[in-house]
């Protein structure tokens, strides 16, 4: 689905990321932990487009969608869930409403509340920020730091729900310095210095 090959990064004198060598198949779980700072979502990133790297190329396969959750989830604050969902989704023409409403109660969201997003807890905005990264049928996801501010009962079920993405054939990708017992991993990377290793079993 999508070879990252060779991408460096750095941030002044920084080097963040050095020969970065990552592929990414139909179905795969990633995990990838490392020190605050290491350049996860660094990586994560880059590979979105969302920062340029120094060098190296991501290669992703025409019927690649990509959805993400990268660090802080932002929203257009005054307005409510349903508003930004509608507005996100909207921007590739991927509204479903019923499958919204579906991971919206999943996460115990109010999807008709008129509530706005700044009155919205971390937890919720992470729920929201979560359903954002599925929402349009998106088969390779990026998940960085995802149960931040979440409960017991919802990492329970980011869990599940990535389980079964990745049953039905979509990849998943996540950041994090929880290991998150329950997810069935195909793939663990340690970033550090640098550079990416790999730590299957």
């Amino acid at each position: 689905m999508l070879k990252v090959n060779h991408i460096k990064k750095s941030f002044k004198q920084n080097t963040v990321l050095e020969d970065i060598n990552l592929e990414i198949n139909k179905g795969e779980c990633l995990y990838i932990h490392g020190k605050n700072g290491c350049g996860k979502s660094t990586l994560f990133k880059i590979i979105c487009d969302i920062i340029q790297t120094d060098s190296g190329t991501i290669e992703k396969k025409p019927d690649t969608y990509i959805g993400a959750l990268i660090e802080n989830p932002g929203f257009i604050e005054n307005e409510s869930l349903r508003f930004n969902l509608e507005f996100l989704a909207s921007i590739n023409h991927h509204y479903n409403e019923e499958r919204i409403r579906e991971l919206c109660h999943m996460y115990s969201l109010d999807y008709d509340s008129s509530s706005t997003l700044k009155n919205y807890s971390v937890g919720m905005r992470q729920k929201a920020g979560i359903i954002q990264a599925v929402m349009e049928n998106q088969n390779l996801i990026f998940f960085d730091e995802p149960t931040r501010g979440l409960d017991e009962e919802s990492i329970i079920v980011f869990e599940n729900m990535v389980n079964t993405l990745v049953k039905m054939g979509k990849s998943v990708v996540i950041a994090s310095h929880d290991r998150l017992a329950r997810v069935n991993y195909t793939h663990i990377y340690l970033l550090e210095e640098g550079k990416l290793q790999c730590e299957d079993y």
